[in-house]
């Protein structure tokens, strides 16, 4: 083996290929003094500590918890400026969607992006990637939607394409197009629609530039019924579905996710129990985003009755400039305990296995298992209750991705 962990005092992974749902999402597996074997920066080994141990690297973990690397499968990772103006309006009272409304919000971040230059956007979200990586991101997925046109929706996920192959953060790319109607199709909604449908759609498809295709199902934004048409485009061009949905109002987005295939629907603040129901029926994992819901003031969700009622349960950061600049997954962590009542353990699958499953990457990654990519965390703890009881502080103290070390402390 070319790098052994040893002396990992609790190692705590979810197992399987596939998102893990109702009681099954707290099964995980605990392994008390153990360790990991990596070679081609693979898991080959991962159990109890060997007695005879042989590795070209040996790194003494000192009692530490080990987990998977995190994946967060909800981030707009490229982005032209921050959006800090807005604090002193939401401070005011003044709405997420009148925001939006008098141009700020989405629009702001558009304004941005489309005067940023690809290099420029390349530099900002590499640096973002890299305090990503010390927080313990080893897999995030990446939304467009800060284009809403052609050449500016290629260039987001150009930047991503180079990132790829830059660093170490396994990326995965989902369109969003339909983030917004941009300020030019303010009074013609559907011709923009039929750009996304005709034109952007088709040309990401023909250089494979995405994986997924995201909507944002919202009030003032895109209704069901648009969001279903697009939806069905993408998926003909062989697009997975994703989708923004019930935010802020509960106009059925999560019916719409379920009806039209999607693999995830995202947010999910407002959903109604049919919406939850429908979502259980067509395995539609639901992506929760406790940070969003604390930074806009807004109530959390359900996340508890979705487990119930099973539905898989994935938590992400949202990180955007303007709902949730936070990239720092360990606070949607301590979150999703303190404010869904999620157990450690469901929390730890939420963060690897069903984030993986949402994003296409759960036979790869998302537990520590032989044959998947060694993206490993050890952190600064002796037991996996330690990490949701702390925050504030990065608790990480290594993190391992394809194998590749790098120390935090």
């Amino acid at each position: 083996m070319e790098l052994l962990l040893t002396n990992i005092g609790v190692l705590a992974t979810p197992t399987g290929n596939s998102a893990r749902k109702g009681k099954a999402q707290g099964d995980i597996s605990i392994v008390e003094k153990a360790a990991i074997g990596v070679s081609d920066g693979k898991i080959a080994y991962v159990g109890p500590e060997l007695s005879s141990p042989s590795a070209s690297r040996v790194i003494d973990c000192g009692g530490r918890l080990a987990t998977p690397g995190l994946v967060d499968a909800h981030t707009h990772l490229v982005f032209g400026g921050w959006r800090e103006k807005e604090l002193s309006l939401k401070l005011a009272g003044v709405s997420y969607l009148d925001i939006l409304k008098g141009g700020g919000g989405i629009l702001n971040t558009v304004g941005n992006t489309r005067a940023a230059t690809e290099a420029e956007l390349v530099e900002k979200a590499s640096g973002l990637l890299s305090d990503m990586l010390r927080h313990g991101t080893t897999t995030a997925e990446c939304k467009s939607g800060y284009g809403l046109n052609l050449k500016e929706e290629l260039k987001q996920l150009h930047v991503v394409d180079t990132l790829r192959k830059r660093q170490s953060i396994d990326l995965v790319s989902t369109f969003m197009g339909a983030h917004a109607v941009p300020i030019e199709y303010k009074n013609d909604r559907e011709a923009y629609i039929r750009l996304i449908c005709e034109e952007m759609l088709p040309a990401i498809a023909k250089d494979n530039l995405a994986e997924y295709c995201d909507i944002f199902c919202e009030t003032a934004v895109f209704g069901p019924e648009e969001s279903a048409r697009i939806l069905a485009q993408a998926k003909g061009l062989g697009f997975g579905l994703k989708v923004h949905a019930d935010e802020i109002d509960p106009i059925g987005g999560a019916e719409m996710a379920a009806a039209a295939g999607c693999v995830s629907a995202e947010h999910l603040i407002q959903t109604s129990d049919q919406g939850i129901r429908d979502m259980a029926a067509h395995d539609v994992i639901a992506v929760l985003l406790p940070a969003t819901s604390y930074y806009l003031d807004k109530p959390f969700a359900r996340a508890r009755k979705m487990i119930e009622e099973g539905v898989a349960v994935a938590v992400a950061t949202d990180f955007n400039p303007g709902s949730c600049p936070n990239l720092n997954l360990q606070f949607p962590m301590n979150l999703a305990c303190l404010r869904y009542r999620l157990t450690p353990a469901e929390v730890l699958t939420a963060v690897t296995l069903n984030a993986a499953a949402s994003i296409g990457r759960s036979e790869t990654t998302g537990t520590l298992e032989t044959g998947k990519n060694a993206d490993i965390v050890i952190w600064e703890a002796s037991n996996l209750e330690y990490i949701y009881y702390r925050f504030g502080s990065n608790l990480v103290n290594t993190v391992i991705s394809k194998g590749e070390v790098f120390p935090v402390r």
